[in-house]
Formats: structure tokens, sequence, C-alpha cells
């Protein structure tokens, strides 16, 4: 699943029009385009993009998915786009928020894990090994974690391993912190241990300020997959 909705006011004139993962680069790319390229390379073809803000530029783009064989009779991509009704009178508050009102889809499948995604990171990964890690250790969830920079940890969710990979914390944006290990925002989850969370906690609309420290308190088995590329997290001009 890949999160498409997300808006930024620090990102100013290129978001005036679109989404974040909608955003020019390259020229012909978007921003959306790494995920996407980063499934198919995986050998994932079965790709939901949750969606909300200004999304008709993300919806053109991508289309019926021909560009990363994704036009599949058989799974291949599946745009989902937020809707009020039900329990749900406004619009979705944050990444967790938006999978649990798409938990009708999730259940659907008959996969037993969940890949959660970033749509605005610019990467190029295979998803595989990290997949392979998580089933083998049995984890409840495995999180991305890469290396930054002493001065960009506010900007990250910033993990603390203690033996093995197992995460003991997990810090949303904090003013100061001396570990450097950030969450790349890449979740992958137990199905049944995420959708029951996301539906017994309504409270939880964010993965890194509620899910994750959550499961953390409740001594679930929450790991760490380090990556060792290239990662940038596109929530500014400048980065």
């Amino acid at each position: 699943m890949i999160m498409g909705g997300g808006s930024s006011e620090s990102l100013s004139v290129l978001t005036e029009v679109r989404s974040e993962p909608s955003v020019p680069f390259g020229g012909k790319f978007r921003l959306i385009d790494f995920p996407l390229s980063n499934c198919v390379n995986s050998a994932i073809f079965k790709v939901a993009v949750l969606t909300q803000y200004k999304p008709r530029s993300l919806n053109d783009h991508i289309g019926i998915g021909k560009p990363w064989d994704l036009d599949r009779a058989s799974g291949g991509v599946r745009l989902l786009q937020p809707y009020r009704g039900g329990p749900y009178g406004d619009w979705q508050k944050g990444n967790a928020d938006a999978v649990r009102r798409n938990l009708d889809y999730v259940a659907a499948q008959a996969e037993d894990h969940v890949l959660v995604l970033a749509g605005d990171h610019i990467y190029m990964m295979d998803y595989r090994p990290m997949i392979l890690q998580h089933v083998d250790d049995g984890a409840d969830v495995t999180v991305a974690v890469r290396r930054v920079n002493p001065h960009e940890t506010h900007r990250y969710g910033i993990v603390t391993i203690g033996g093995g990979n197992n995460i003991v914390e997990f810090r949303e944006k904090p003013k100061r912190s001396r570990q450097t290990l950030a969450s790349m925002g890449i979740y992958i989850f137990r199905k049944e241990v995420l959708m029951r969370t996301l539906d017994e906690h309504p409270e939880f609309v964010d993965f890194g300020r509620h899910v994750l420290p959550a499961m953390l308190e409740q001594r679930m088995n929450v790991l760490a997959y380090t990556f060792p590329g290239y990662w940038a997290d596109v929530g500014t001009v400048q980065a």
C-alpha cells in the first residue's frame, strides 16, 4: 500500500495543484514512480495507492499502471480514493487512518503480510530481503531504517535498537537525539496484527506517532531492517 495523498506547505508552489507523490522529478517522472518501480522490481504486482489531496494529477499519471506492467487482470494497481460515509465523517487524518479506512480491501487479500510505503521518497530498493527477514524472524512489524546526519534527526522517526534487530524505542521527530537511525516510512506488518491494532484503536492516525510506540509498549515483535543505499525524503524544497 503506497501513501499517495500527502500535502506539504513546505514544498510551496510544487504542491499547489498536486499531491507530494505527484511532484515532477527529472523532467518526465514523478516521485510516485520510485515506490511503484521498486514494487515491480521486487516482484510485487499487487499495489494499492491511497489518495486524498488534489489527486487528479496523480490519478492521470498512474492510470491503469501500464508503464510499470501493472495493467493486469490479476493484481495490478488500484487507486483507493477517500470517501465520507458510515463511521467516517471527515477526511483521513494520517497514514494509519488512511489504511484503516481501507481495511476492507486489506481483509480481502490472500496475503498474510502488508507492505506500507511512502509515496514521496527517492530511493531504489529491492523489498524482498526485508520481507524475507520479516517472515523468518516472525516479526509483527519490520521497519526499514537508515543512518541520517545528526542535525537532521528532528525530521524523522528515530529508532533505538537493542539486541539483534529489535527496536526498543521509537521517537517521532525528536527535537534532539543521540540516535541517528531513522525510519524510512517503509513498514511490513503481519496483516492480522495491523488490522486488529487499527480496528481496536481508532485514535491511532499515524504510524510513527501512535501505532509503532503502542506496539512497543505492548511488547510486540518490532524489528528493524537496515537499508544501506541512497534514500531521500522529499519533505522540503531544500531536500
